[in-house]
C-alpha cells in the first residue's frame, strides 16, 4: 500500500497492491493479487474478485439516482439503495473509466480507458467508448505470438 490511501470497513485480499490516493469504502471487497492504481474510488457495494487490474482514476458509482435532499432535508443513508457492482476474476479496467451501479464486468474482460460502463460486460469481451460498446473478444495472455 502506498501513502495517502483511505480504507475503512472494507476487505482487501493478500498480495493486492493499492496505489496512492485511493479510497475504498465500507462494504467493498477486493480480492487477492489485484492491482488498484492511484486516484481510484471504490465505493460501497463494489466486489472485485482476484487478479483484477484497475487503472488510474477509475470511478465506481453505486447510486443510480443521487439526491442531495429528500423532502427539503439533507439525504441520509436511509434515503437510497446501493446498486452493487462486481468485477470478476482477471478482468482489467483502463484508466479514467467510470463503472455505473448494477453492472457486472465478466471474467477476463477488458474495459478501455475512459469508457463509461452502463451495462454488463460479457466474460472475455473488450469494451470501449461512451457508453462502452463491444469491440472484440480479448486474447488469452499467451496468444500474442
Amino acid at each position: 500500500m502506498h501513502c495517502f490511501v483511505n480504507l475503512y470497513g472494507c476487505q482487501v485480499g493478500d498480495e493486492t497492491r493499492i496505489g496512492s490516493f485511493v479510497e475504498i469504502q465500507k462494504n467493498a471487497s477486493i480480492g487477492a493479487r489485484c492491482k488498484i492504481s492511484s486516484h481510484t474510488f471504490i465505493c460501497e457495494g463494489v466486489t472485485i474478485d482476484d487478479e483484477v487490474f484497475i487503472g488510474h482514476g477509475v470511478i465506481f458509482i453505486n447510486d443510480l439516482d443521487p439526491r442531495a435532499t429528500v423532502d427539503g432535508r439533507p439525504s441520509t443513508d436511509d434515503d437510497w439503495q446501493v446498486a452493487p457492482i462486481r468485477v470478476c476474476k482477471g478482468a482489467s479496467i483502463g484508466s479514467g473509466a467510470v463503472v455505473m451501479g448494477g453492472v457486472t464486468i465478466g471474467r477476463g474482460a477488458l474495459v478501455g480507458a475512459g469508457a463509461v460502463v452502463t451495462r454488463d460486460v460479457a466474460p472475455g469481451a473488450v469494451m470501449a467508448g461512451v457508453p462502452a460498446r463491444f469491440l472484440r473478444m480479448r486474447e488469452e495472455p499467451g496468444d500474442r505470438g
